[in-house]
């Protein structure tokens, strides 16, 4: 039984180092992209027009910042049986999944509320508009 787990363990290194790639491509992005992006959407302008503007620019990110997201998380779903295990061979690898996991999360949830803020900005503008 030892022996069987210690080759399950072997394996899920094995395919943590294949996974290990998306991850990383994925991070990246993150990084160097998402972030960045992220935070040009934090001053939004005054006006209508701008709004609508910055809103379809938004939505232009958010294609690609979602298909990182989704791909980062089918990455994650492989992982999942990282869970039932607890060797200390294996703890360095979980730390780094926990590492990928907590970053991709924060992104995620950070493109979910700017999506959420704009759209709600761009509708209380056209509310403001039309009262007008």
């Amino acid at each position: 039984m030892l022996s069987n787990k210690r080759i399950q363990e072997l394996e899920l290194v094995m395919e943590f180092e294949k996974v290990e790639e998306c991850f990383k491509e994925v991070s990246s992005w993150i990084e160097n992209v998402g972030r960045k992006r992220l935070k040009e959407t934090i001053n939004l302008d005054d006006s209508l027009e701008m709004l609508l503007q910055a809103q379809k620019q938004f939505r232009e990110f958010d294609l690609v910042a979602s298909e990182y997201c989704r791909r980062g998380q089918e990455a994650l779903k492989k992982m999942d049986r990282w869970e039932d295990f607890s060797s200390v061979d294996v703890q360095s690898y979980r730390v780094k999944l926990q590492s990928y996991k907590d970053q991709l999360e924060e992104f995620c949830n950070q493109l979910d509320e700017n999506r959420h803020r704009i759209c709600e900005t761009v509708r209380l503008y056209e509310f403001f508009d039309k009262v007008r």
